[in-house]
């Protein structure tokens, strides 16, 4: 048993990093449970759960307890959290401090839950940072010097978009248009166009290997299946690029209009550090085939896609947790809370 352990963690909605302090990130698997309905207990979680979505019988519930960002089942959440943080990989601590990246503008209520469900899960101390903030750290941006970038995280239950410039959050702006509202407009489109049923793997599937953007010179298409509408019985179609990025365009344009209104409300220097710096962006739905290119066009600012954007949040936690006297200045900046002076 050590003295004192240091964690980061990234609660996402569709995956759940762990930072532990010297290690790196030591669990990074999807934030679902599968639960039995008459007894109430968790059956599976992480990747094995998620091999059940969809696929479980009527006894047997797999689900995600984080919904756009936020904490939808605390019950659940609280067992999934207290599963991974038991794993062997976790030396055992007499005090544990986690840092834990939140979307941004969320309510008091909402931090709170946060809070309450880490110290639940054995945490000694709870610090918040938000996202766009913590995905800065983790892409190693100079955000303590007197000048601005912009950050799009693109996760899977939202999009956070935040001017950051010496070490805090200038403006900021949260939608719910992220992947997974990319995989229903997917299995909406799906349904009413090509009158077949699918689920959100396929759908996932089908914006992975035939989702672009923008028109590319190479010609993408996937083999799907499912459900016929009409006959009720299984069929298989081929999907293409052409018709996915037609699906798309709404909610990308949704997005492009989003940061746009964030960069009007942004003051003038800022903006001018942004075009000079340009446009960070990380999350899974960053690797969207041309989502660079679309924002580049419509801002006519350079777009960067940061190194691993998919563990940049985790990253992120995960270095302000190994240097927490250095960094400890940025978390919990929000009216209620105040650092626990034990970091310092």
């Amino acid at each position: 048993m050590i003295i004192k352990k240091n964690i980061g963690i990234d609660l996402g909605t569709h995956t759940t990093q762990v930072y532990l302090e010297k290690r790196g990130i030591i669990i990074n698997e999807p934030s679902i449970v599968a639960f039995n309905n008459r007894t109430r207990k968790i059956v599976a979680h992480g990747f094995e759960a998620k091999k059940m979505l969809s696929r479980t019988p009527a006894h047997i519930t797999a689900l995600r307890p984080i919904v756009n960002g936020v904490i939808a089942d605390f019950d659940m959440a609280r067992e999934m959290i207290q599963r991974f943080l038991r794993s062997e990989k976790f030396p055992r601590a007499l005090i544990t401090r986690m840092i834990i990246s939140v979307p941004t503008n969320l309510t008091e209520v909402e931090r709170k839950s946060v809070e309450d469900l880490l110290k639940e899960s054995g945490a000694s101390s709870v610090h918040l940072i938000e996202q766009p903030l913590a995905a800065a750290f983790g892409s190693h941006l100079d955000i303590n010097s007197p000048t601005a970038y912009l950050i799009v995280d693109i996760g899977a239950g939202t999009t956070d978009m935040a001017i950051i410039s010496m070490n805090g959050i200038v403006v900021s702006k949260r939608l719910k248009i992220a992947g997974d509202y990319l995989d229903q407009e997917i299995i909406k489109a799906v349904r009413d166009e090509l009158k077949l049923h699918i689920g959100e793997p396929t759908a996932e599937d089908i914006k992975i290997n035939a989702g672009s953007a923008v028109p590319f010179g190479e010609k993408l298409e996937t083999i799907i299946r499912g459900r016929d509408m009409i006959s009720g019985l299984p069929r298989e179609i081929t999907i293409k690029d052409t018709q996915v990025r037609f699906w798309l365009n709404k909610p990308l344009k949704m997005l492009v209009d989003a940061l746009k209104d964030l960069i009007e409300i942004a003051p003038p220097e800022l903006v001018g550090d942004i075009h000079k710096n340009g446009i960070y962006m990380c999350g899974g739905g960053s690797l969207l085939r041309g989502i660079n290119q679309l924002f580049e066009k419509e801002v006519g600012v350079a777009v960067w896609t940061v190194e691993e954007p998919l563990t940049s949040i985790a990253r992120g936690t995960g270095l302000i947790a190994e240097n927490l006297r250095e960094y400890g200045h940025v978390l919990n900046n929000f009216p209620r809370f105040k650092l626990d002076k034990s970091v310092l």
